[in-house]
This record gives structure tokens, sequence and C-alpha cells, in this order.
């Protein structure tokens, strides 16, 4: 087990490239159920559990940041997940939040789970793509990284992008730009609506759930108030290229991943568009 995970960390190593190394137990707070969390000796590994349907977990980095990169290795909930939530997101707090998620939906023993993605911008959300695995993410550890810059928002997967949301502020798509964040982690319970729809529901009798993280990775513009955070701030540059843009060869990745893999897409969707109207960021590249 140990020189697998060894191996791991050496795989991802691409993907959190310029990264600075956190640490969970230093660089973190546990705001919800401390008492579920556990740290390894040296803080660098962190299991949250989920105990019961009112006890969980959630860490939050001490930290808020404008623009900047957020990493870690997750290793999701193993056997019978089912309506068990997951979390890796990054969010302000107060009115017209502003949210980037991944969010890791459990399922029964044998069946995959669903990663859903979405991204709330001054309170409006509902932007929701979800995936399939193309890999078991219970049996090790898995790279996952949101990246925030001025101009776009992507997520990665074992340095892999499946998703990418641009910055159309002027074409007036809310795109965040000025609240600061935090990154948190949590594990809670939503029976009535995480796995398939809310038909199946949790086993208790499995609990604790646990889900292991290893391995925080910030680069950040640390942020505390509003205005020119990011000013000078290298963190607030595009993604790993320095561009607006992905290379080609992420761009054939993330494209090959959403014709196998994605099994929801809002823009798709006009039962859940607001007002019948489709979203004008669905008109316009992503890419």
């Amino acid at each position: 087990m140990k020189s697998s995970r060894a191996l791991l960390l050496v795989a991802v190593a691409a993907a959190v490239a310029g990264l600075a190394a956190a640490n969970f137990r230093d660089d973190c707070d546990i705001p919800w159920e401390p008492q579920n969390a556990r740290f390894t000796g040296d803080g660098n590994g962190l299991s949250m559990s989920l105990v019961s349907n009112y006890s969980g977990c959630m860490l939050r980095t001490k930290k808020q940041y404008i623009y900047g990169t957020v990493s870690t290795l997750i290793q999701l909930v193993p056997g019978n997940s089912a309506g068990t939530i997951t979390t890796y997101y990054v969010s302000s707090v107060g009115d017209y939040h502003d949210e980037i998620d991944f969010e890791f939906l459990g399922n029964e023993t044998g069946q995959p789970y669903t990663f859903h993605t979405n991204l709330f911008a001054d309170g409006v959300g509902h932007k929701e793509m979800q995936f399939k695995p193309w890999f078991d993410p219970t049996s090790g550890f898995h790279n996952y990284t949101i990246s925030w810059s001025p101009c776009m928002v992507v997520w990665y997967v074992d340095s892999v992008p499946i998703r990418v949301f641009r910055n159309y502020k002027a074409n007036g798509v809310p795109y965040p730009t000025s609240r600061p964040m935090y990154a948190y982690s949590s594990i809670w319970a939503a029976e009535e609506w995480a796995t398939q729809g809310g038909r199946v529901k949790t086993d208790w009798s499995k609990a604790p759930f646990v889900a292991n993280y290893d391995n925080i990775q910030l680069d950040i513009c640390e942020c505390s108030g509003y205005g020119g955070c990011a000013t000078g701030c290298s963190a607030a540059a595009a993604p790993y290229n320095g561009a607006c843009q992905l290379s080609p060869s992420e761009l054939g990745q993330m494209q090959r991943v959403q014709s196998k893999y994605m099994i929801y897409n809002y823009c798709v969707d006009p039962k859940n568009w607001a007002n019948g109207q489709e979203p004008a960021e669905c008109k316009l590249s992503q890419y």
C-alpha cells in the first residue's frame, strides 16, 4: 500500500507542479463535528467519517483567497456508499455567494460513483455537469484539482481537465471575481436525493463511512477582503500553461472524457432552465 501511494504521488506531481505544500492539521480547521476527523501523525493526511444521518464532518482552510489552485488526493468511501456525499469545493460566505464544486455521490456496491460538478456566481447556480469515473475512486487515492483564474475555472481529475467554465461576465454571465473563498472538504448524508434520485437509501448498518484525504496543495492569492487582493499575485494566472485556454493536448483529453463519461449537462436539459431560457454561456465557446 505504501509503495502504491508513493507511485501515485509521483504520478500526479505534474498536475500540482508549482503548488505550495500545505498541511491539513496546521492550515485548516474542522468547523463541523471535529470528533469525526482523524489526522495522520504529520498532519498531511486526514480521514473524515459519516457516523449518522446527522453527524458527518467538514474541513475548511484557515485562509481565504481570490484566484488560485487547490489540489488534494482523495480516496472515496468504499463498498455500499449509497446516500453519502463526499465533497471538495471552494466557496465564499454571505449573500449572493460564489462556489465551485466537486461532489462525489455514493452508490450501492458494484455501481459507479457520480462525479457532480457545479458553479455558483453572484448566488446563481444550476450549472451542473456530471460524470461517471473511468477508474475505481475507492481503491486508492486520486488527485482532484480546482483552478480558478480571472478568465476561467477548470476542474481536473488526475491532471486531466474534465470541464471548463469561462469568464463571460461581459456577456451578462455571472462569474466569480470579487468574493474571497475558502476551500472545503466534507462528508454528509443526503439519502433523499443523492443515489439514483433518492430511490436507494443509506444502509446505516455499514456506518461509519470514511473518506480519506492526503497531500493538500495550495497556490492561492490570499485575501480577507474585497478589491485588489489578487493584484500582482502569480496564482491569478490561468492554470499551468499561463494562458486563458487549455493546451491542445488538454483540450483533447477533456473532449474524450466528456464524450465517453459525461452523464449530465445542464446545457441540454431545458426543463431545468430558468424561465425556459437557454443559459447564455451555453451558446458560447468554453474552450
